[in-house]
């Protein structure tokens, strides 16, 4: 794969093989509860993920957290169908999501590609690179 690479670029080739879901976790940079407080945590969001929201306090609900999901897949235009981890963070601890990571599951259930940690782990990428070499392999066998 060459030249810059999006989730939506890699939903947009491979959604008809690939079933992608968007699982959104805990907030990874509360503006209730970041170390960096609303200053740093302004900064950074604006000069690495301008479309992000600003100032999200950590839900405190299921229904608050599903209004933030909402709220982040309207952001992100990627058009992949997003889900929400129960309160309990189920989701985000069995994988070891937090703060953003992408992960490639084959048909048996196996991991096939596991990104590092956001922000500088997250590479659609690489994840495009894997799907490539994991399509390649199941054509082959």
């Amino acid at each position: 794969m060459r030249g810059s690479v999006s989730l939506a670029d890699l939903y947009r080739r491979h959604h008809e093989a690939v079933q992608f879901l968007h699982i959104y976790i805990r907030e990874a940079h509360p503006s209730d509860g970041w170390w960096l407080g609303r200053g740093v945590s302004r900064f950074l969001v604006q000069r690495y993920a301008p479309k992000a929201a600003l100032d999200v306090e950590d839900p405190k609900t299921l229904e608050a957290r599903r209004a933030v999901a909402a709220r982040c897949a309207q952001v992100l235009e990627h058009g992949i169908p997003i889900y929400v981890d129960d309160m309990d963070d189920r989701v985000c601890i069995a994988y070891n999501a937090k703060p953003t990571r992408l992960f490639l599951v084959g048909v048996d259930g196996k991991l096939v590609y596991r990104g590092g940690p956001g922000p500088y782990g997250f590479s659609p990428r690489a994840l495009g690179e894997a799907i490539q070499q994991y399509l390649a392999s199941r054509s082959q066998g």
